[in-house]
C-alpha cells in the first residue's frame, strides 16, 4: 500500500457505491460507479465520447456556465468573489502569471498569515499557461488562456491555537468530492461515464492527494487536497522524491476549467469551436481556409482522437499524427495539409484572447517578466498568421477578445499590437545577417544547429525556429528544433527574479532576540525628535576599517530605507556626547541605527532627525506618487510602477509604457503634477484591511511592493491610492515644486522619469536656466534663440565635415599623380608606388585608394604617429598587401597586416620609416618570386 492509498478512501465513496480500480491501459487507480469498468477514462487509455453527442442536458455559452457553476456553490454557502489580474505579479512576487485559482491566495492565505477574503469562496479564475503553448491548436482541447473555476476551504488544525489568521476545518475531502458529483448530475452527466483518477499533487514546497475528475474522456477537473509540506524529516514520500509532513493550515484547492465544461455541453469537434467561435470563422474567412464535404468529415473524426496529440505525452508528435491517420483511413500527408491551417487557426484565436487578458491587465510588452512573455505570444501570433497568409490586422483581433472580455482601454491594446508587430518585422530584417553567421558556423563543424541557440536566438533577437530553417536550408545545415521549443523559451522568464538577499550582518541572530522597535515616525511625520533607550550596540569594522556601530533603540523616529526611499540621517545624544546616525535599516521588524561611535548599552538618548534631509524625502515621494498619476492620465491607464529610487537632489520613477515619452508627453505629465501640487490636497494615510482595501482599489495598490499582514498602510495623493510605507509631506502644496529633469527609455516597455522636487526643483529650474544664458552668451543671441541657433550651428559643421573629407580625398589624389619617378618601383609586369607622407591615417587610407585607382600598388608611411603603414592593389595584382604590411612593420617594432588587397599596420619606431621604405622593392622582388615555379 503506498503512503496516500488511505487518503483517497473516503466515506462517500463507500456510501455512493464507488468502487478503485486499475487502468489496464496505464496502470493509474481511479474511483468509478461502472463496476465492469477497465480503464481510467483519460486520452489516450480512452478517446472522447461527448464530440456530436453532448454529455450534458444543455448546451453553454462561456457567461452561462461560469454563472450556473458560480451560482452552484453560492447555494452551498460560498462566497462569490471577483477574480484576480493575470498579472499575478501584482500582488506576489515570486511568480510572474497567473496559473491556477490558488494562486490568488498564495503565500500569505495558504500559510495563514493572512484571511482568505472570504472562506468557504467559489471564483472563476482567468489564468495563463505558458508551458501549454506548443499544445494549443494541435491537441483540440489545450488553451492557453483558460479560466479556472474554483471552490476554496481552508483550514487549519485546532491544535495550533490562535497563532494563524484562521481557524478550525471548514469542509475537506468528502464534501469536496460530494460537491463535484453533485454538479456534474445536477447539469445531467452520466455518472457511470465518471472517472476520480488518484494524481498525487506536489508544488512550491505543498502537496497532497489529488483526484483528476474525468467524463467522456474529458479532464473536467482536478480536487486537490494541499495538506502536506517539505520537510527532509517526513514520514510521506511524494512523488517528486521528497519527504513530506503534515501542515498545520490545510487547505481545498479545485480546479474546473470553464472552457472543458462548455466543450463538453456543446459537443463540438474542438474545444475552439466551443469558445471562440466567431474569431475562427473571422480567421478561416481572412485566411481562405476552406474544406469540401468530404475534408470537414476527415477533420472532425480526426478531432474525436486528437486528445492523443499532446506534446507533453506523446514521445513523437508526427507518430501520434501518423496513428489517428491509419484508424481514420488517410493519408498522413492529406491528415496534416488539412489540420495545419486549422490548427494555427486555433491557435491565433487563442493567442488573441491571451493578449488581450495580458494587455488588458495592464502587461506591457518588454524584454523582461510578464512583458517578455507577452511579447513571446505576440511573436509567435504574427508568425503563424504569416503562415496561413492572414487578411486581418491582429490588432482588430486583439481588440475584439478584448471587448468580448470587458476590457475598456481597448485603443491602447491596439497601439500596443500595432507597436510590437512593426518591432518585430524590423527585428527580423536585422536577425537575418546573426542567423548567417550561425548557420556557416555549424555548416563548417558539419553539425545541426542545436535547440540551445535556437532559444538564444529567439531570446536575444527574436528571430522564430523556422525562419533559421530557412536561412540553414540554403547552406545544408540541419536545425534542431523541440517539440515544446515555446514553452522552453518561456521556462527562461516564468520564475520572477525576486530580491531575496540574505541579511549579511554578523549579529542577525541576537537581532531575532530583541523586541521589534517602536516605530514612531508612522505616529507623526512631521515631527522629528524623541527619547528612547538603547537596547543592544552591535560594533563591527565595515570594509574601510572604521569603527561603526549599530544601535537598536525601543523606538525611533529615524526611517529606515525601504521602497525606494533612503533613510534618515541625524544624530542620538546623551548627557555626555553625541553620536551621527548615517544609515537606518530594518530587520524583521527591529531598526538598526548605524552611528559613529557607541552612545552606550541601556543609556537614555534623545534623538533628532535631520531635518532638510527629511523634508527633501518627503517632497520626492510625494511628488513619486503624484507623477505616476499624472502619467497615466497622459499616457493611459495601463501605466504602472516598474521601479522608483527616492533622493534628495532629484528621483526617479520607472514606468512601464510600451512607447518612448517625447517632449510633448514630458511637457504634459509635468503639467499635471503640478496641478496636482496646486490643488494643496491632503495626503491621506490610513491603515486598512488588506482585503478591503484591493476590494476598493484593486492591484495598483502594490505597485511600490507587496506588504505581508492583515492591515496594510495606504497612502491617497489626490486619486492615486498605494500601498506605501514611505514618509509624506501633509498637503500635496508642500511639495513645492515638481521639474522632469529627463525621460529615457531604460529598457523595451520602461521609461524613466527623472525629476526634481520641493526646493530641489528650484535648483533644477535654475541650472537649467543658467546653462540656457551661458549657450546664448557664447551664440551671442537671446535666450529664446538658442535652439535654432545650436541647429544651424551643427548643421554647418556637419557640411564642413564632409567638405573637409571631400578636400582631403581631393589632396590624396594631387599627391598620387604628383609623385617623382623615384617613387616608383617595377616589379615584374607591375608597378609601385612609394611614398612617405606624415599624415593621419585617414589620409594615408584615402592617397593608397587613389593610387590604386590609377592601377598600381600603394604602399603608404607616415611618421606622424611612430610609424604607419597603407599597403593596397589593384584587381588582378599578385602582391599580397598583408604580407608587405607585415614585413615592413616588423622593420618598425611592431606589426600588422590584413587581407590580401588592403592592409595597415605599423610600429613605434618611426626612424626606421624611411630605411622600411627603401626596402620595399625588395620586398616585393621576394614575393614575386616566391610565387614564381622553379
Amino acid at each position: 500500500m503506498s503512503d496516500l492509498e488511505e487518503e483517497y478512501r473516503l466515506s462517500y465513496f463507500e456510501d455512493r457505491g464507488f468502487v478503485r480500480r486499475e487502468c489496464t491501459e496505464c496502470g493509474a487507480h481511479f474511483w468509478t460507479l461502472d463496476d465492469d469498468r477497465e480503464t481510467c477514462g483519460e486520452p489516450p487509455c480512452d478517446a472522447y465520447s461527448f464530440i456530436d453527442d453532448p454529455g450534458f442536458d444543455e448546451s453553454f455559452e462561456l457567461n452561462e456556465m461560469r454563472e450556473r457553476f458560480l451560482a452552484f456553490f453560492e447555494e452551498r454557502d460560498h462566497d462569490r468573489i471577483d477574480p484576480y489580474p493575470v498579472a499575478a505579479n501584482r500582488w506576489r512576487d515570486d511568480v510572474l502569471l497567473t496559473q491556477a485559482s490558488i494562486y490568488d491566495f498564495q503565500p500569505l492565505v495558504t500559510s495563514g498569515e493572512t484571511p482568505p477574503p472570504a472562506n468557504p469562496l467559489t471564483i472563476s479564475q482567468p489564468c495563463i499557461r505558458m508551458q501549454d503553448i506548443d499544445n494549443v491548436g494541435v491537441t483540440g482541447r489545450h488553451t492557453m488562456a483558460f479560466e479556472m473555476m474554483a471552490h476554496h476551504a481552508f483550514n487549519a488544525r485546532e491544535e495550533v491555537g490562535e497563532q494563524y489568521a484562521y481557524s478550525g476545518e471548514v469542509y475537506w475531502k468528502e464534501d469536496t468530492v460530494r460537491y463535484c458529483v453533485e454538479l456534474l448530475e445536477e447539469l445531467g452527466a452520466d455518472m457511470d461515464e465518471v472517472t476520480l483518477i488518484e494524481d498525487p499533487w506536489v508544488g512550491g514546497g505543498n502537496a497532497g492527494p489529488a483526484f483528476e475528475v474525468i467524463y467522456q474522456g474529458a479532464e473536467l477537473a482536478t480536487l486537490v487536497f494541499m495538506q502536506f509540506e517539505q520537510d527532509p524529516d517526513g514520514d510521506v514520500e511524494m512523488k517528486d522524491g521528497n519527504s513530506y509532513s503534515p501542515m498545520d493550515t490545510y487547505v481545498v484547492d479545485t480546479g474546473y476549467g470553464l472552457e472543458r465544461w462548455t466543450w463538453m455541453s456543446q459537443g463540438t469537434p474542438t474545444v475552439y469551436e466551443a469558445i471562440y467561435p466567431d474569431a475562427i470563422a473571422t480567421i478561416r474567412d481572412a485566411a481562405a481556409i476552406e474544406m469540401s464535404d468530404d475534408e470537414e468529415r476527415i477533420v472532425h473524426r480526426a478531432a474525436a482522437l486528437a486528445g492523443e496529440m499532446d506534446i507533453d505525452e506523446a514521445e513523437d508528435i508526427e507518430a501520434a499524427r501518423a496513428d489517428i491517420a491509419a484508424e481514420i483511413g488517410v493519408d498522413v500527408e492529406r491528415l496534416r495539409d488539412l489540420l495545419e491551417p486549422l490548427e494555427a487557426a486555433y491557435a491565433i484565436a487563442d493567442h488573441c484572447r491571451t493578449l488581450a487578458y495580458m494587455f488588458g491587465d495592464g502587461i506591457v510588452p518588454s524584454n523582461v517578466g510578464t512583458g517578455y512573455l507577452a511579447r513571446m505570444v505576440l511573436r509567435r501570433t504574427v508568425r503563424l498568421a504569416d503562415e496561413i497568409d492572414l487578411a486581418a490586422d491582429l490588432d482588430d483581433l486583439v481588440a475584439q477578445q478584448a471587448r468580448r472580455l470587458g476590457y475598456s482601454d481597448r485603443e491602447t491594446i491596439r497601439e500596443m499590437v500595432t507597436s510590437e508587430v512593426g518591432k518585430y518585422r524590423e527585428t527580423l530584417d536585422r536577425g537575418g545577417r546573426r542567423v548567417r553567421q550561425i548557420a556557416e558556423e555549424y555548416a563548417d563543424r558539419d553539425e545541426p544547429i542545436p535547440a540551445g541557440e535556437l532559444i538564444e536566438l529567439y531570446d536575444s533577437h527574436g528571430i522564430q525556429p523556422d525562419t533559421v530553417e530557412a536561412i540553414a536550408a540554403e547552406l545544408d545545415v540541419a536545425v534542431d528544433v523541440p517539440e515544446d521549443f515555446y514553452a522552453r523559451v518561456a521556462d527562461r522568464h516564468e520564475q520572477a527574479t525576486a530580491d531575496r538577499q540574505e541579511s549579511g550582518l554578523p549579529y542577525a541572530d541576537r537581532l531575532g532576540e530583541l523586541p521589534d522597535t517602536d516605530r514612531l515616525y508612522y505616529e507623526d511625520q512631521q515631527r522629528l525628535e524623541f527619547e528612547a533607550v538603547v537596547l543592544e550596540v552591535f560594533e563591527h569594522e565595515d570594509d574601510a576599517d572604521e569603527d561603526r556601530f549599530d544601535v537598536v533603540l525601543d523606538q525611533t523616529r529615524f526611517y529606515p530605507e525601504g521602497g525606494g526611499q533612503p533613510a534618515d540621517h541625524g544624530t542620538l545624544a546623551t548627557d555626555d556626547r553625541t553620536v551621527s546616525v548615517t544609515d537606518v535599516q530594518i530587520q524583521d521588524g527591529v531598526v538598526v541605527h548605524t552611528c559613529d561611535a557607541d552612545p552606550g548599552t541601556g543609556e537614555f538618548v534623545r534623538g533628532q532627525v535631520e531635518r532638510d534631509r527629511r523634508e527633501a524625502l518627503m517632497a520626492h515621494h510625494t511628488a513619486t506618487h503624484a507623477i505616476i498619476h499624472a502619467a497615466r492620465d497622459v499616457l493611459g491607464e495601463h501605466v504602472r510602477q516598474a521601479g522608483a529610487q527616492k533622493g534628495v537632489e532629484s528621483s526617479r520613477i520607472d514606468l512601464r509604457h510600451y512607447e518612448a515619452v517625447d517632449a510633448d508627453d514630458r511637457r504634459a505629465i509635468e503639467h499635471r503634477a503640478n496641478e496636482i501640487v496646486r490643488e494643496n490636497a491632503i495626503v491621506e494615510i490610513n491603515w486598512v484591511d488588506r482585503h478591503a482595501a484591493e476590494d476598493e482599489h484593486g492591484f495598483d495598490l502594490y505597485q511600490g511592493g507587496i506588504p505581508a499582514g492583515e492591515e496594510i498602510r495606504t497612502v491617497q495623493v489626490c486619486e492615486d491610492v498605494q500601498a506605501c510605507g514611505g514618509t509624506h509631506v501633509a498637503r500635496t502644496g508642500d511639495v513645492g515644486a515638481i521639474v522632469i529633469r529627463s525621460t529615457e527609455r531604460v529598457q523595451d516597455g520602461v521609461v524613466r522619469v527623472t525629476f526634481s522636487a520641493g526646493r530641489a526643483a528650484i535648483d533644477a529650474h535654475q541650472d537649467a536656466d543658467r546653462a540656457l544664458r551661458d549657450a546664448a552668451d557664447t551664440f551671442d543671441v537671446a535666450p529664446e534663440s538658442v535652439p535654432e541657433t545650436a541647429e544651424r550651428f551643427f548643421e554647418e559643421w556637419k557640411q564642413r565635415g564632409k567638405e573637409i573629407d571631400r578636400l582631403k580625398e581631393d589632396l590624396a589624389t594631387a599627391r598620387a599623380s604628383g609623385g617623382s619617378e623615384g617613387d616608383i618601383v617595377e616589379v615584374g609586369d607591375e608597378r609601385a608606388v612609394v611614398r612617405r607622407m606624415d599624415a593621419d591615417m585617414d589620409a594615408l587610407r584615402a592617397t593608397a585608394n587613389a593610387i590604386v585607382d590609377d592601377g598600381d600598388v600603394a604602399v603608404v608611411g607616415s611618421g606622424a604617429d611612430g610609424a604607419q603603414f597603407v599597403v593596397a592593389r589593384p584587381e588582378g595584382s599578385a602582391i599580397d598587401a598583408g604580407s608587405v604590411v607585415g614585413a615592413l612593420a616588423d622593420r618598425v617594432g611592431g606589426g600588422g597586416g590584413g587581407p590580401p588587397a588592403f592592409a595597415q599596420g605599423g610600429g613605434p619606431d618611426a626612424d626606421a620609416l624611411d630605411d622600411a621604405l627603401d626596402s620595399v622593392p625588395d620586398i616585393l622582388d621576394e614575393q614575386i618570386a616566391a610565387q614564381s615555379p622553379d
